[in-house]
């Protein structure tokens, strides 16, 4: 990438000055996060870096960086709100994506900027690309470190060319052949609610999406939804044609359940009730060892790092899976995400 060149000038001076040179590696360092699979490690060489201009000047740089690495750990430049959070992931990516057909409870603290799961401290969320249940996903997700926790909280990620050629062919062609069935059940009032999930309170608007996008859907009594599809179990990577995992079975099958709340549910709800299941694409039970075994190659695939305050993590949703530590204290991560990709056509 050329150098840019910093003039300085005034009146005083007896002759114009020399160009100074100042390289990209002089305002910026990069480093390997220490093991496969970690992220590389961006920090400034000057205070005075502004993050959100250079990286729209070497936006395309970053990109290809990002399909290398898997993910970008942006340390210790000037990012300490919201706003300036969606600023730079606009100068990256001009148009954040909404959060429709949601899996989570969020809430929205900017335009196109969202809080991460609100789940409690207490529980552990597996490793998953964000949105792989459903049609269509970003292709990138950016986090922000507002708080970091006192204890715990970190995000782990893992690369699927760490993860993918380790998983066993067998459980690979199952699901390739078969694909997964998702079967939702939206208001129970121990999940999302279908107002929540799809940002509606129109059913035909509802009805409308689910159509268009083949989800069978059912009302039940109480004005409650139950939704079922069936989605891709891998993707392909749209710039590197590479296959990766992409799937939320391991999330959504009862056995993510802790034992005593899967026990309760299911004995007043019944498989078909709870409010999330995943199956084979032709209703068959997925075998609980089998995910437990794709939840425990993520974790050896794994690489953790502590957040800090002001820390910005760009993943590629295709090529790095994110999880969530259990926590103690306050922690708010934000999260945006861009560049929608669409699996298949609409009603196809």
């Amino acid at each position: 990438m050329p150098n840019k060149a910093i003039r300085r000038s005034g009146l005083s001076s007896p002759r114009p000055l020399r160009a100074i040179e100042v390289s990209e590696a002089e305002l910026v360092r990069e480093s390997a996060f220490g093991t496969d699979g970690g992220p590389l490690l961006v920090e400034p060489n000057r205070a005075s870096v502004d993050l959100i201009r250079w990286a729209s000047a070497h936006r395309a740089t970053l990109m290809t960086k990002l399909i290398e690495h898997g993910a970008l750990l942006f340390r210790d430049f000037s990012i300490d709100s919201p706003e300036k959070f969606a600023d730079f992931a606009r100068a990256l990516t001009p148009n954040l994506l909404d959060y429709l057909e949601r899996a989570a409870a969020r809430s929205q603290v900017a335009p196109k900027v969202f809080t991460s799961t609100e789940l409690a401290a207490d529980q552990w969320i597996p490793h998953h690309h964000e949105m792989s249940y459903s049609h269509n996903w970003p292709s990138r997700i950016y986090f922000y470190c507002d708080t970091p926790a006192a204890q715990g909280g970190c995000t782990p990620i893992a690369s699927e060319r760490q993860f993918f050629p380790r998983l066993d062919p067998a459980i690979k062609q199952r699901f390739i052949e078969r694909k997964v069935m998702y079967v939702r059940n939206y208001g129970h009032g121990l999940d999302l609610t279908w107002q929540d999930a799809f940002q509606t309170d129109d059913r035909a608007a509802v009805e409308a999406y689910c159509r268009q996008w083949n989800l069978d859907f059912k009302w039940t009594d109480g004005n409650r939804l139950q939704t079922r599809q069936i989605r891709q179990s891998v993707a392909t990577h749209p710039q590197t044609g590479e296959t990766v995992w992409f799937n939320h079975a391991h999330l959504f099958h009862e056995s993510n359940l802790e034992p005593e709340i899967r026990e309760v549910l299911l004995s007043s709800f019944g498989s078909e009730g709870l409010p999330r299941n995943a199956y084979f694409g032709d209703g068959s039970p997925i075998e609980t060892s089998i995910l437990d075994e794709i939840r425990s190659l993520y974790r050896e695939c794994s690489v953790t790092f502590p957040w800090r305050r002001g820390d910005v993590l760009l993943l590629d949703n295709f090529l790095t899976v994110h999880a969530r530590e259990p926590y103690k204290g306050e922690r708010r991560i934000l999260v945006a995400m861009a560049d929608l990709h669409v699996s298949g056509a609409p009603g196809s």
